[in-house]
């Protein structure tokens, strides 16, 4: 029996692509134009613009390189400057169309974009009121940023991006590059080569002390020892090739080195303690680590950076892979216990979440599988920790399911973004059905375009025809017989068929539509009730 519904099932997908093909139902491109058009024969550009940022993605997104090009181009050409007819559009969108329909069907790891973004403003602003902590001064560049720059930006696995506040300020990541770096000398090396030389274990001390493991090793890639030896182990153009940093940081880099005396000190002492590969000329690896600490960013480029660690080493908006998986997941795990220095523990604990600071006050965050955030306010705690990164980080998770070990099925206090509009699927009948009821067509072209099947039934086996026929919406009737193609005489349990439904009330018009639309109708639907009193038959059966 269940090998029977499926292949029903197979068969029933297989002759609606067939239909799509050959021109009887309507292309992804078409659906798209209707989704966004709401009845309208033309659609202002930017009205497609407007609807492609509540996605979550962005014009700039290299995905839709294609499809932007094609857009300026024809808004160029045409006399209308701003208007796209069906034709036009479908010429926009048909080679970024997987992507498109995608974004939106709602098939991004966050479904309900807009509502996930003004919860982040939220929390932005209740972090923003926080006035403690001091911007780090023993680094003179450092010293001269406003304690009153506040930005958060995130990105998710599916590339969908959302920044506040003062995200395109440049900033240094400083120890914010160290699980980066950690990540490139395994992806470079492997993991059991890089910790012959480093180990894994929390240090419980201060980043910078001069200590070492019972075997004289760094304890961890996360403080100064251990990122200057894992800085020891990588290459040069690797590291730049991989991480695509801006390169301007040599008046960043000169105050650094100036004021890097401990780290001289940690670098002469490891020396001694042999504790770099033979041949590694220290004070050359002091330069380069002082470099990479150095390396500007903004809130934006970082958390494309941390979203590349969620999304196992691809980045979300090239696709390119640029680290291992075997890397990824190693960087994470130190992430989550060594990464914020002394509150390591404290913030594995309340936030559940791989995250690395830096004295900059940059806070990388990520949710792994779901997305990457960088948070960055100068003003510091007296662990070096950014202030208001941490409250954002643990506002976020006691707001949503986001720690490591919230239970995803059972935890009804937090909200969680990847649900598909609170259970989209469990609800899909009575929404299509409503929808049907009220004459809602631009809601019936959403559905259709997020594949959902037009020909539901609920307990009664009523279908959206069903409904719209009882209930005189000929728009609606049209939409599903014409652009749907959805079976024309399917029968409720008691044997109705929407032909009836619109006699019974009255409805003439919309029986004119049914009677003219059977005459053209092909002999799909009459296989359809085949199939239908097979089923029926056999239910009756077991």
């Amino acid at each position: 029996y269940l090998h029977w519904r499926a292949t029903r099932t197979c068969l029933t997908k297989t002759t609606i692509t067939e239909r799509r093909n050959a021109g009887i139902l309507p292309s992804l491109e078409d659906l798209l134009f209707y989704t966004i058009a709401e009845g309208q024969e033309k659609i202002p550009a930017h009205k497609f613009i407007a609807a492609l940022k509540t996605t979550g993605l962005r014009t700039g997104d290299p995905r839709l390189k294609e499809c932007m090009a094609t857009l300026k181009e024809t808004l160029k050409n045409t006399s209308d400057g701003v208007m796209l007819d069906r034709h036009l559009f479908k010429k926009c969108v048909q080679s970024n169309i997987v992507l498109l329909t995608q974004a939106f069907r709602k098939k991004f790891v966050i479904p309900d974009f807009p509502t996930f973004a003004s919860h982040i403003d939220e929390l932005y602003e209740s972090a923003k009121k926080l006035d403690e902590g001091q911007v780090a001064d023993y680094i003179p560049q450092l010293a001269k940023f406003n304690p009153d720059l506040w930005a958060v930006s995130l990105c998710t696995v599916d590339g969908q991006r959302h920044t506040v506040g003062d995200t395109k300020v440049p900033f240094c990541l400083q120890s914010c590059v160290k699980p980066l770096k950690y990540a490139i000398a395994v992806h470079d090396h492997g993991t059991d080569y890089v910790h012959s030389f480093i180990g894994k274990e929390p240090s419980g001390l201060r980043f910078n002390k001069l200590f070492l493991d019972e075997e004289d090793k760094p304890h961890n890639p996360m403080v100064n020892a251990g990122a200057i030896v894992c800085t020891s182990l990588i290459k040069v153009n690797t590291t730049y090739a991989l991480l695509s940093f801006p390169m301007s940081f040599v008046c960043r880099f000169q105050s650094e080195r100036e004021s890097g005396d401990r780290n001289f000190a940690i670098g002469y002492y490891l020396k001694e303690k042999k504790c770099f590969p033979e041949g590694t000329d220290m004070t050359s690896i002091l330069d380069f680590y002082f470099q990479l600490c150095s390396i500007e960013v903004t809130c934006e480029s970082a958390s494309v950076m941390a979203a590349t660690l969620a999304n196992g080493g691809f980045c979300p908006i090239t696709g390119e892979r640029v680290l291992s998986p075997e890397s990824v997941r190693d960087t994470l795990s130190l992430m989550h216990s060594c990464g914020m220095y002394d509150f390591s523990g404290q913030f594995a604990f309340h936030v559940g979440l791989p995250a690395k600071s830096g004295v900059a006050g940059g806070i990388l965050l990520v949710v792994p599988n779901v997305m990457g955030i960088m948070c960055w306010s100068p003003p510091l705690d007296k662990l070096g920790n950014s202030v208001r990164g941490i409250q954002f980080c643990t506002d976020l998770v006691e707001l949503f399911n986001f720690h490591n070990y919230d239970n995803l099925r059972h935890f009804a206090k937090k909200h969680d973004p990847r649900r598909e509009g609170g259970d989209q699927r469990v609800k899909s009948v009575i929404n299509l059905l409503f929808a049907a009821y009220t004459g809602d067509v631009s809601a019936l072209r959403r559905f259709a375009l997020s594949s959902i099947d037009m020909e539901q039934r609920d307990y009664d086996s009523r279908t959206a025809l069903h409904v719209a026929a009882a209930e005189g919406h000929g728009e609606v009737v049209r939409f599903l017989l014409e652009a749907c193609k959805v079976n024309p005489v399917p029968k409720d349990r008691w044997g109705n068929t929407p032909m009836e439904e619109a006699l019974h009330f009255g409805h003439h018009d919309v029986v004119t539509i049914l009677k003219d639309f059977h005459e053209k109708y092909n002999p799909i639907a009459s296989d359809t009730n085949a199939k239908e009193s097979a089923e029926k038959n056999l239910d009756g059966l077991l």
